[in-house]
């Protein structure tokens, strides 16, 4: 017998405690095989210690430390996305509670507004930024000048940027120069490059949605903290494919 057997929490207890469902429903999630812990599937009877454990269920990451925040943030223009800045100018971070300490997922460029997750979550941070689980972004941008539809077209099947082409995007104008573009790469700077190479530099960028979050009563500079059913949707948006068609 292991020292996870009989040290830390019961996992059945851990998941009820952070809403994934009764007591009862936790303990079947557990007997079905759904629930990894470490990469292992889980037996009922495990305990787990919630510091350091990774726990996964239907391949999307649980996180069960007591400390963990998860805060949607509207990025107003004019503040940076790091903790600190040389330059003295506002961070992101200066715009949350200070305690426990969190760090942006992803970036926005200094004159780049809208939705940005702060966290201490580093393993669902990890896979909301890495390229393999291709997390939607969606942005709005004004533009200079209007699109044509071929333009859109490009948009659509890829730009050549130098750093190689983009993967396909979604690409609509909302008005003839409002331009709504959803993409799943995280380049620097990557739309606003995009429109350059199309001829319509951006005049303002808003990034609308991260994955399932969105939010159109956020005001710049305000923040939340996640909802449970936020959370337990964006942890599933960053489930391991295998996990997520059961092979």
């Amino acid at each position: 017998m292991d020292a996870a057997s009989h040290e830390g929490e019961r996992l059945q207890k851990v998941l009820a405690r952070v809403g994934i469902g009764s007591r009862r429903v936790c303990e079947d999630l557990i007997a079905e095989g759904r629930v990894l812990v470490d990469g292992e599937v889980a037996v009922l009877g495990r305990r787990v210690d919630v510091e350091t454990a990774l726990i996964e269920l239907d391949g999307a990451p649980i996180g069960v430390r007591p400390d963990l925040v998860h805060y949607l943030l509207n990025k107003p223009a004019g503040v940076v996305t790091t903790a600190d800045d040389p330059e003295g100018r506002p961070t992101v971070v200066g715009l949350v509670p200070t305690e426990p300490r969190v760090f942006p997922v992803g970036r926005l460029d200094f004159g780049t507004e809208g939705l940005l997750l702060l966290t201490n979550d580093g393993e669902l941070a990890h896979r909301l930024t890495h390229p393999s689980f291709g997390v939607e972004k969606e942005y709005v941008a004004e533009l200079q000048g209007s699109p044509s539809r071929a333009t859109l077209r490009r948009l659509r099947e890829g730009i050549e940027l130098d750093d190689g082409v983009t993967a396909p995007a979604r690409a609509a104008l909302l008005e003839p120069s409002v331009l709504r573009l959803t993409i799943h790469e995280g380049r620097n700077r990557q739309v606003r490059r995009m429109c350059d190479a199309i001829g319509h530099p951006v005049v303002r960028l808003i990034r609308t949605r991260i994955g399932p979050l969105a939010d159109r009563s956020l005001t710049p500079g305000a923040w939340r903290e996640l909802t449970g059913d936020e959370l337990r949707s964006l942890q599933r948006a960053v489930a391991v494919p295998e996990a997520q068609s059961g092979g």
